[in-house]
């Protein structure tokens, strides 16, 4: 208590804030949810008593014909209440023609699929409007994500630790690993202190030490510089030009491999990059590997505004991405309108993909985060821009759709799965059957609802 009661208050007002934008990013995702389930209830027929934001007390609402539309105390979900759950609700025939568990199947699967269904479509919207105004959105693969050593640094601490281009870090410091994120970020705050590295080289494990080195670029505050081992994601081969940029009207081709700039060997496509960034607006001089052949190129960077450390800046951007890269750009709204379809299954692919390898093993159960996690990148995303902040609900509302899908009894496709057994044995699950799946599927939910926010917590106070 005493701890908290010393804040500052501008550490009270960055918590407030991400308090703020924790509600709002989940308010609209709660709230484009239960309107498909509300809107699917009314075209099918049924009555639909109240449309909540949040669960638990009643703060305040209003009665809107047949509904009652109102916000509840706990902020962490919501709910259509639908006339006719409980059948013995449905006394009449107009009562019946109106209760939910009288309705044919495919009625009762279209209320509950809507649900997630909107999800998926709050972020096509998101997508395809995002992809409309030209900007380019990065779709990621598992190539992306992954801690695998893709390109190395000649002469870097890794290099020196013994490390090879195709090793897998599975451990740093002891700590599971399933993301190159993880990797660089731990990295990065070790205020250069050796790290020790447990990889897989082939079926065998091998631990390694390095000791990362400070970087030094043009926007890193000098006094708290960022720390590297010469582990990057991707080697400087371009796959992708886009269209009418820089890149394009130098000459770049998919296939080129940059292997210098400015007369500086470049080896992988973090140094690339950095070069880049730091010179918007300045001619340079490249070369490429092209087809064996050693090509000169001359490209000027366009310069986008960012901010970074709290701080305004202008960056480099020439219009490439590299391997494992699939970054998606339109040249118009109708184009937009079909690749927004391409990003929405890409980013639900990885989604799903991704909670399979965390069932499975694959990857560590310490990525599943909870309110806390999702407040501290809500502030994160806001600190941004609006932009950030409406590519994160789409990026939320893809896993709140998947997860809602889940088989798994209390969830919309825990129903959906009831659903399927009554089709197949053409009557309704038993009640007591049914009663016991719901208990059990609220167990499993709490679970990892405390797990989550147990990982939240270990988060904070690993810091």
């Amino acid at each position: 208590m005493t701890s908290v009661l010393a804040w500052s208050p501008d550490t009270l007002w960055l918590l407030l804030q991400k308090a703020w934008w924790f509600l709002v990013v989940l308010g609209v995702l709660v709230a484009f949810h239960e309107l498909g389930h509300f809107l699917a209830a009314r075209w099918v027929g049924v009555k639909v008593l109240k449309f909540s934001i949040g669960f638990g007390p009643k703060l305040f609402g209003r009665q809107v014909g047949e509904t009652e539309y109102l916000v509840s105390a706990v902020p962490l979900g919501g709910y259509v209440k639908l006339f006719g759950e409980d059948e013995t609700e449905a006394t009449t025939p107009d009562d019946r023609r109106r209760s939910f568990s009288h309705q044919g199947l495919w009625g009762k699967v279209l209320i509950v699929a809507a649900g997630p269904g909107f999800n998926f479509i709050l972020a096509y919207l998101i997508f395809a409007g995002w992809l409309s105004t030209g900007a380019p959105l990065f779709v990621p693969t598992f190539r992306d994500l992954s801690a695998d050593v893709e390109a190395l640094v000649p002469g870097s601490p890794a290099s020196l630790a013994g490390m090879e281009v195709g090793d897998r870090i599975v451990k740093i410091n002891g700590k599971d690993i399933s993301t190159k994120t993880e990797l660089l970020d731990i990295v990065s705050k070790s205020k250069g202190q050796p790290v020790s590295l447990e990889v897989r080289r082939a079926d065998q494990l091998k631990t390694l030490t390095a000791t990362p080195i400070p970087v030094t670029r043009e926007g890193v505050d000098g006094d708290e510089p960022p720390y590297t081992i010469g582990i990057e994601e991707t080697p400087p081969l371009v796959t992708s030009v886009m269209h009418g940029s820089p890149a394009s009207l130098a000459g770049f081709k998919p296939g080129d491999r940059v292997i210098a700039i400015e007369g500086q060997t470049i080896y992988t496509w973090s140094q690339m990059t950095t070069q880049v960034r730091e010179h918007p607006q300045k001619p340079l001089k490249l070369e490429v590997l092209r087809d064996g052949k050693r090509t000169a190129l001359t490209v000027t960077p366009t310069s986008e505004k960012v901010t970074a450390n709290g701080r305004a800046l202008e960056v480099g951007k020439i219009g490439i991405s590299g391997p494992g890269r699939s970054l998606i750009r339109s040249d118009n709204a109708a184009e937009a309108v079909y690749q927004g379809l391409e990003a929405t299954w890409g980013w639900t692919e990885l989604t799903a993909i991704g909670l399979y390898k965390m069932i499975v093993g694959d990857i560590s159960s310490k990525n599943i985060g909870g309110p806390l996690t999702i407040a501290n990148i809500s502030g994160e995303a806001a600190s941004q821009g609006a932009s950030s902040v409406v590519f994160l609900i789409a990026i939320l509302s893809i896993n709140l759709g998947v997860l809602n899908l889940l088989p798994i009894p209390i969830l919309d496709g825990g129903h959906l799965l009831f659903f399927l057994i009554e089709g197949i044995l053409r009557k309704p699950l038993g009640e007591r059957q049914r009663e016991v799946a719901q208990q059990v599927g609220l167990v499993l939910l709490v679970g990892v609802m405390i797990f989550a926010f147990w990982n939240d917590l270990e988060r904070i106070f690993s810091r």
